[in-house]
C-alpha cells in the first residue's frame, strides 16, 4: 500500500514539475527575440519562420509552367513544349534553388519545422491564385506521400503529412491516405541518378481500398525530378483518377528559370 502511495505521489511530483519546465520555456521563448531564419533580422510576434522580405525574394516572381518549371511571359498551364505531353501538374511557391530550399530540407532533415507554416501558406496562396485564373481545379482530398514504417519510426515524422495538414486547415481541404501505402523500404532518392530513382521506386507503392474522389492533390516537401510523383500518379490514374502535385518547392533543371521566348505565353 504505501509503495502504491510513493509511486503515486512520485507521479504528481513529476507532472507537477514537468508543468513547471513547460511555463518556464514557454515564458523563455516569449522573451527570446523573434528572428527571420534568413536574415536574422527581428520580426513580430505573430511572425513565424520567414519575414515578408526574404519570403518575396524567394517565391516565384511571375508566371512558371507547371510541367518543367520553366519561365512564362505570362500565366498559363503549360509552355509550348509541355503543352505536347500534357506532364503531371506541379504547383509550388518557389524554386528549391533560388533561396529558400535550405529551409525546405530543413523541415526534413534538421527537424526544423519554424519554415512550415508560411512555406505552407505561399503555396496555399499561389494555389488559389492559380486557380482563380482557371489554370486548376482544388482537389477533393490531399494525399500525403507514404514512408515506409521502418522510415518513419526512423524518423519519427511524415513531413509530407505536417504539410497536408497544414494545407488542408488553409484550404478546408480533407487529408486522407486513400489506401496508398509505401511497401518497400527503398533507398534515399537524394544522390541517385535519374535512372536510379527510377528503378529504386520500381513496385515500391500500393493503392489498395474503394476510393471516392476524382481529384487529389498528392502532397509532398520538395519535387526534383518527379520519379516519386509520376510512380504514385500511375497507380491513381489507373482508376481514373486525376493527380496534381503540391509541394513547398520543385528543384527545376538549372536555367529553366532564366530561360523565357516568345512561344512561352501561347
Amino acid at each position: 500500500m504505501g509503495s502504491l502511495y510513493t509511486q503515486s505521489l512520485c507521479r504528481r511530483s513529476l507532472d507537477l514539475g514537468l508543468g513547471v519546465l513547460g511555463a518556464c520555456l514557454r515564458l523563455l521563448g516569449a522573451s527570446l527575440p523573434n528572428r527571420c531564419l534568413v536574415c536574422h533580422q527581428a520580426m513580430p510576434s505573430s511572425a513565424t519562420g520567414i519575414c515578408p522580405v526574404c519570403l518575396a525574394a524567394g517565391l516565384y516572381s511571375g508566371a512558371v509552367c507547371l510541367g518543367c518549371g520553366k519561365s512564362m511571359v505570362l500565366h498559363a498551364r503549360y509552355c509550348g513544349q509541355c503543352q505536347k505531353s500534357e506532364p503531371l501538374p506541379v504547383l509550388a511557391p518557389c524554386s528549391y534553388h533560388q533561396g529558400l530550399g535550405p529551409w525546405v530540407a530543413a523541415i526534413k532533415y534538421q527537424r526544423q519545422f519554424a519554415a512550415l507554416p508560411v512555406l505552407s501558406l505561399a503555396l496555399a496562396e499561389r494555389v488559389k491564385m492559380l486557380e482563380g485564373l482557371g489554370l486548376v481545379r482544388l482537389p477533393q482530398a490531399l494525399v500525403p506521400v507514404p514512408l515506409h514504417p521502418q522510415r518513419l519510426k526512423q524518423r519519427g515524422f511524415n513531413q509530407a503529412w505536417l504539410i497536408a495538414a497544414e494545407l488542408g486547415k488553409l484550404l478546408q481541404l480533407p487529408v486522407a491516405e486513400l489506401g496508398l501505402s509505401r511497401r518497400t523500404h527503398t533507398r534515399p532518392q537524394a544522390g541517385l541518378t535519374g535512372l536510379q530513382r527510377r528503378r529504386n521506386l520500381r513496385d515500391a507503392f500500393r493503392l489498395d481500398g474503394g476510393q471516392v474522389y476524382q481529384r487529389i492533390a498528392l502532397v509532398d516537401d520538395v519535387l526534383t525530378t518527379g520519379t516519386t510523383a509520376r510512380e504514385i500518379a500511375r497507380l491513381f490514374g489507373a482508376r481514373n483518377i486525376h493527380v496534381q502535385v503540391w509541394c513547398l518547392a520543385r528543384a527545376e533543371a538549372p536555367g529553366l528559370l532564366d530561360e523565357v521566348t516568345a512561344t512561352d505565353h501561347a
